[in-house]
This record gives C-alpha cells, structure tokens and sequence, in this order.
C-alpha cells in the first residue's frame, strides 16, 4: 500500500472513530434529555392529581369529569389508577376492560414513595401521598411516543451524517494527501532515472526549506559524492586493465616463440607451458574487467544484437583450446529443441565468450578426462546451454558461495586460479537477463546449466 493511501486510511479511521464517539454522545444525551422530560411531564401530571384530590369534596363523582375536562395531552395514552390508603381501587381512568395492577408495587411505594420505571411498558411513574389526613396510590402510565419517535430520527440523521461524513472524509484525506506528496512523488520519479551513467543528474530543488527540498539538496549531495567514487573506481579499472595489457601482449608473445624455436628440456618446457597458461588466464582476466567497465544493466541494451550462440561457444572454445590444446568439446542439439529454433539471442558477443571460455577452462583444469560436453535446448521462450564435465563435484556447503568474488572450492586445492571467473560470468549473464546454476547430477559429474530468457 502506497504511503498516500496509508496516511488517507488512517485519517479516515481515526475521523470515523472521533466521529463515532461525538454522535454516540449525542444520541445517548438526547435519549437522556428525552428521558428526564418525560418524567418530569409525570411528576406535573402527578401533582396535578394530588392537587386535585386534596381539594375535591367528592373525589369519586367529580374525578370522571375532571380528568376529561383536563387532558390536555401532557402524556400520550396515559392511564391514571387511584388506591386508598387499604390499596382498594377508587379511581381509573380506564373504563372500557378489566383493570389489573401489581400488588408488589403498591407494596414497594410504602417503603419508596416515588417509584418511576422505564423498563415496563408504557412506562410508569407512581407515588405515595398523604392527602387530608389519607393515603393515597396514585399510579400514572402513559408511553413517550413522541419522544422515541424523535429518537429513532436523530438515530437515522446520526448514522446517515456518519457514512456521509466518512466517505467525504476518506475522498478529501486522499486528494488532499495526493496533492501534499506530490513533490515527494516528483522526488521519487527523479531519483528512479538515476543510473550509473545519470550520476551527474541533479534533483530540481525548490525555494522552500520543507522537508522535501532538504531530502532532494542531501540527496544531489550523496549522488555527486557517489559519482566522484564510481568515476574513480571505473577510471582506475580502466587504466590499470589498459596498461597491464601490453606487457602481458608482449610476455605471452615472447613465451610463445620461446616455446616454439628453442630447444629446453622436458622440466623447463613443461614450466614455460604453465607460465603461458597463467599469462593467458591473466589476459583473459584483464580483458573481462576492461569490458566490465564499459557496460551497466541500464546501457547495455542499448548495443545487443542478435547473437547466434553455437558461434559464441565454439569461439570461447577456440580460444580454450590454445592454451588447453588435449581438451575435447562434445556439441549436441537437444531434441527437445523447437523446430522452429534459430540458436540466437540478443546480446553482446565479446562478454558472451568471456562467459564460456571461463566454463570451458574450469572444464579443462578440473576434469578427470579433459572433455567437456555442450548442450543446447531452446524452446519458444527459453534457450538454456548444460556444460558438462566430469571430475571432483562442489560440496552442497560450498554450492551456495560459488558464484562469490575469489570463492575457490576443495576441488581446487593445489591448482592455480583467481576465483573470479565464475563471479563474472554471473555478472555477464545478469546484463542479458540471463542465470547459470550448478548441479551435480552424478557423481564425478559437475553441470553448469546457462539459461537465457528470448523475451525480456
């Protein structure tokens, strides 16, 4: 989740629950504003009863009268029951069905005086009074229809407000939001065209001293000190694979005319032969990084071609074979291979050989019977080359680090080597698009499998 829709999600919550607990204090407020009116409208109701009793002369025969002269609709549907001080009936204003109580009620008054409920229905509010020297029940009911019915609208005005409220506010935090972190967007689509070749690349700083344009000033600082470094490390590569190529033209030149006219003993031929494979090695090492420094990942497509690649590895194996003359190549075409399969990729030809001919002169120095074999699959999407050879195999330990700079394994106790042809074969084969994995599938039995991907 991007961080413009995490900072609109969590203002959104956290409006939504403010706003919550605001209407939730809102609705019980009211219910208990609803609650207090309605019992004072008993308590008037009831003193008005009280007041009427206390100064009636025939309270029976003048109450009928009364009460219809007096409903003023201060309570809705309100029902009126009168006791004496025996807890007889003496009055209702019920006239048209049985009249039933609770006894417990009437009994409860006696300790209570003023008992008011709102978990019956209706509701009730009663009361004991002393009235002329008697006692007296009055018992009144009556439901707060027109306070509920006020209820439940300010419950659906609250809960239509909320999801208004929230879909408004989740809409606003994230335009709102879009439009703070635009710059900080901006920012990142800068930084992203930043290359190794764009090192110089400065991000537009604005005027403001906001936390954006500091991050853009320390970031134009980190990229110029960035490209000083890089230019210095690539310069330096450059020159010193640039110069050590010449004496080492001119050493393996020498050894090879030593080896060819003069006449040396068996020993001394032997030694000259491993000086000239170092000397090739060495060769081949310069020239990798040389052609390393040229290329990134970001300019390298720039210059690929169509590649076939049995060109490629019989060129990488011609020039094994120069210094590793018993080595033999078995080339096979799987069968598997599509019909309509060309062999080609897209690539640079010159890094591709460097990858092979640092297979091939693995194969050479740690085979048992100096013989590689090379097979090619190629299916709509892939083409993978397995270079096969046989020989001591990589412990599974040690299977994981082969592809490290200067990682050298057991099987290479005693025999000379940098420890770095594999790393930059890795590294070629990155630049393509491409992977090499390490398998053992038998014993004495070590397969490099290169695999290339056609669409990229």
């Amino acid at each position: 989740m991007s961080l413009k829709r995490k900072i609109a999600l969590t203002i959104s919550i956290a409006f939504s629950l403010l706003f919550a607990m605001v209407m939730a204090v809102i609705y019980l407020s009211f219910n208990d504003f609803r609650r207090d009116e309605f019992k004072e409208r008993f308590r008037q109701r009831l003193e008005f009863t009280s007041h009427f009793i206390s100064k009636s002369r025939n309270f029976e025969e003048e109450a009928p009268i009364f009460f219809n002269e007096n409903s003023d609709n201060i309570l809705l549907n309100e029902t009126i029951l009168i006791f004496n001080s025996d807890k007889e009936l003496v009055y209702s204003t019920i006239k048209d069905r049985n009249v039933t109580w609770d006894n417990s009620l009437l009994k409860e008054l006696d300790e209570k005086k003023i008992i008011y409920t709102e978990k019956t229905v209706p509701e009730i509010y009663a009361a004991l009074r002393n009235i002329n020297g008697e006692n007296y029940y009055i018992l009144t009911s009556a439901f707060d229809t027109n306070g509920k019915s006020k209820l439940e609208y300010l419950k659906y005005l609250l809960i239509t407000a909320y999801v208004m409220s929230t879909l408004l506010i989740g809409f606003f935090s994230y335009y709102f939001m879009g439009q703070f972190l635009r710059p900080l967007e901006d920012l990142n689509k800068e930084i992203s065209e930043v290359t190794a070749h764009k090192l110089t690349t400065q991000i537009p700083v604005q005027e403001s001293n906001d936390e954006i344009n500091v991050l853009a000033k320390s970031f134009n600082t980190m990229i110029a000190r960035l490209d000083d470094v890089f230019q210095s490390q690539k310069d330096f590569t450059a020159s010193a694979s640039h110069e050590i190529r010449t004496p080492i033209t001119r050493m393996a030149f020498q050894l090879e005319n030593l080896i060819k006219f003069g006449e040396h003993s068996p020993e001394t031929l032997a030694s000259l032969k491993q000086i000239q494979r170092d000397v090739y090695q060495l060769s081949d090492l310069t020239n990798s990084l040389l052609l390393l420094t040229k290329f990134d990942k970001e300019n390298i497509q720039s210059i690929y071609e169509e590649v076939r690649i049995d060109e490629v590895i019989f060129e990488a194996f011609e020039a094994v074979e120069k210094s590793y003359p018993a080595l033999k190549l078995d080339f096979l075409i799987s069968e598997d291979t599509s019909e309509n399969g060309l062999l080609t990729i897209s690539g640079v030809q010159s890094l591709l050989v460097i990858v092979f001919i640092n297979l091939f002169k693995n194969a050479a120095v740690y085979s048992d019977d100096a013989e590689v074999d090379v097979l090619i699959t190629e299916t709509n999407d892939k083409l993978t080359v397995d270079v096969t050879s046989r020989g001591n195999t990589i412990p599974e330990e040690e299977q994981t680090k082969l592809f490290e700079a200067f990682m050298r394994g057991n099987n290479s106790q005693n025999i000379s080597g940098s420890g770095l042809g594999l790393r930059i074969a890795k590294r070629i084969l990155e630049y393509h698009n491409a992977e090499i994995r390490y398998s053992s599938p038998a014993d004495h039995t070590n397969n490099f499998s290169i695999i290339f991907n056609k669409q990229f």
